[in-house]
């Protein structure tokens, strides 16, 4: 039997769901989430939860707790029979687990109105939870660039600014940021293909990939290609990004769960 919030029971920061990813460690499996991304979500002022796997008759009774919800990226691709393709590449992982729910969770996530931010495979996964597509290997199609890292240089180079992301004018990303074009970093292999119906580009890379959209749905929503949770407490449009979200995510917990009165 669930228990209604009471005011001295409502949390004091906005609850941010984030879904873990599945790995094998040793002979075991995991659940889990890099920490960039839960202090992401803290330098929004929200509180992180993350959560390992959801059935699709548990993802209502989350949602009901949560004002927001950060879609990760990972070292796993979609797996590529969501968008009616084989897989490309065998040596590449997956995360058919995560697939299983998120994918799921997306649409019910827009539809109230949960304010949603989706970072590299999050925008991947959201993209072809609406019905788009993905380039299982944008490098291998021209004229896209090589936007995959360095594997053999030092993390802080292969999470470094890389190119440019041109804005689109007047879009959500435009009034966040106030820049027509800023520099990125670019550490992925798969990328937006087909974008599915009802989602809007937001900037776009230099050879036309499409690096950021969201979805004509009420509340906010974001998706982006690039890593603005890398060091983002340093880098002026990671903080403006994730106070966005966090500002976003704040008047959806006072709309549904009113702070008590002091």
């Amino acid at each position: 039997m669930s228990v209604p919030l009471t005011a001295s029971k409502i949390p004091a920061k906005p609850v941010v769901l984030v879904p873990a990813c599945n790995r094998m460690l040793g002979h075991h499996p995991f659940h889990i989430a890099g920490k960039k991304y839960v202090d992401g979500v803290r330098l929004a002022q929200c509180q992180p939860l993350i959560v390992p796997s959801a059935e699709p008759d548990e993802i209502e009774a989350l949602l009901d707790i949560a004002d927001g919800v950060l879609l990760t990226g990972s070292p796993s691709n979609v797996h590529p029979r969501h968008f009616g393709e084989a897989v490309l590449d065998t040596t590449l992982p997956l995360d058919e687990q995560r697939d299983a729910w998120t994918l799921l969770l997306i649409p019910r996530v827009l539809a109230r109105g949960i304010p949603l931010l989706a970072i590299c495979r999050g925008a991947q996964e959201a993209n072809v939870a609406l019905g788009g597509t993905l380039h299982q290997a944008v490098h291998a199609v021209p004229p896209h660039q090589d936007h995959r890292a360095d594997d053999s240089q030092p993390v802080e180079v292969q999470y470094g600014p890389s190119h440019d992301v041109l804005v689109e004018p007047g879009s959500l990303l435009d009034r966040i940021t106030g820049e027509p074009r800023f520099r990125v970093n670019s550490v992925h292999g798969q990328a937006v293909n087909r974008l599915a119906p009802g989602l809007r580009v937001q900037a776009r890379a230099p050879d036309g990939l499409v690096e950021a959209f969201s979805a004509d749905a009420p509340g906010f929503n974001l998706c982006v290609q690039w890593h603005p949770e890398w060091q983002a407490a340093s880098n002026p449009i990671s903080r403006q990004l994730f106070g966005a979200f966090g500002e976003a995510c704040a008047a959806y917990r006072d709309r549904h769960r009113p702070p008590p009165s002091a």
